[in-house]
């Protein structure tokens, strides 16, 4: 029962925050941001949110500098639009799969080229 509390609230985090990005931050750093995933300690007490960046490594470190020092605000605004006991502390990280899936396939297409000649 308790896995399935923590599913549902990783997954409210993930929209709500994915909201807060959209509509409430105004800093010019942070910009294509996409939350792509939100895991929970097993206490509640903080919540590791996974973003998607666009741009090469300067503007994803530019845009995770920016979502680091509003993290406060953003804990504040996810604590008054969802009431549970705890407000997580929230800990922003760059979520690179997208990029190692894509290094995956085209060395798999370039593996299937060599093949066929």
């Amino acid at each position: 029962m308790n896995e399935i509390r923590k599913k549902r609230l990783e997954s409210l985090l993930k929209r709500e925050i994915g909201m807060i990005l959209l509509r409430e931050i105004k800093d010019p750093r942070i910009h294509f941001v996409t939350v792509t995933d939100v895991s929970m300690t097993n206490d509640y007490k903080i919540a590791h949110i996974y973003v998607s960046i666009m741009g090469d490594e300067k503007e994803k470190e530019n845009n995770l500098r920016g979502l680091q020092n509003a993290a406060g605000f953003i804990r504040k605004l996810v604590g008054e639009s969802i009431k549970i006991r705890y407000n997580p502390e929230l800990i922003f990280k760059i979520d690179d799969s997208f990029e190692k899936q894509n290094k995956i396939l085209k060395i798999l297409k370039e593996i299937e080229e060599n093949k066929l000649k």
